[in-house]
């Protein structure tokens, strides 16, 4: 079979959506997973639609059967993938005075946790071939504990850093770690309301394909657009926390 593989998690919508896409228009099987059926529908028709074959996996990256599940599925139709694209995630922002256990596990469960049961999947039939791309998608949210994006934040920080120790302990494996620092990407097609006040805001394709690109460049760190990514990483990221604190006040009350 012709193209490489790639399954990307969290493809139902949004970002995952549009990177299965456009791994289909550069010459990948894409296989997508989701908990919505008929989101995951529509994703099948756009990646055939751009040329790519697809196959669709319903269910919670969170559920260790159920991904175990959907890699034997995989298995036995590709024999394997090439690249392994961590893409579920999930925010709830709330403030620290009404914190909630409940909503940081609900977090951690899709945005480390899924990652984590994926790589015990699929890392095995990687270093066993000797080759293969993971790229977990963190956020420059996780470089500062963020004003009402505790769980956010956090959860995208462990992720960061849960690839950067498995890149390392995989050196000279053949297999390739990627971590992804994007900045605000609009999440539809068109505007929302959510999407009001976000610096350097990219559109859903361009932001995806700056991903990818990224991916594809051979650097083990992508963060981007460059006017936010590099003040938050060698200015914002740096700050004491005495001026941190001060800073943060200020965005979240502009007036």
């Amino acid at each position: 079979m012709s193209g490489r593989r790639a399954l990307v998690t969290g493809a139902s919508a949004g970002l995952g959506r549009e990177m299965a896409r456009q791994l289909a228009a550069r010459g990948f099987r894409v296989a997508g997973t989701g908990r919505r059926e008929r989101e995951l529908a529509e994703t099948a028709r756009l990646v055939e639609a751009a040329g790519g074959e697809c196959l669709t996996l319903e269910g919670s990256v969170c559920e260790p059967e159920v991904v175990a599940r959907h890699a034997g599925t995989i298995r036995d139709r590709w024999g394997g993938v090439d690249w392994l694209v961590l893409n579920a995630g999930i925010g709830d922002g709330v403030d620290a005075r009404r914190f909630s256990a409940e909503r940081y596990h609900r977090v951690f469960a899709t945005n480390v946790g899924g990652a984590v049961n994926w790589l015990d999947a699929v890392l095995p039939w990687m270093i066993e071939a000797g080759r293969g791309t993971v790229a977990g998608i963190s956020s420059l949210a996780a470089w500062r504990g963020l004003p009402g994006a505790g769980a956010y934040s956090a959860s995208k920080m462990a992720l960061a850093t849960l690839l950067e120790s498995t890149r390392v302990d995989l050196r000279g494996t053949g297999v390739r770690v990627v971590t992804v620092f994007p900045g605000f990407i609009r999440n539809r097609g068109v505007a929302s309301e959510a999407d009001r006040g976000k610096p350097f805001l990219l559109d859903l394709e361009d932001g995806c394909r700056r991903i990818l690109d990224g991916i594809e460049s051979g650097r083990p760190v992508v963060h981007f657009p460059w006017p936010l990514s590099l003040p938050m990483r060698h200015l914002v990221r740096h700050l004491p926390p005495r001026a941190f604190d001060w800073l943060m006040a200020r965005l979240a009350s502009p007036g």
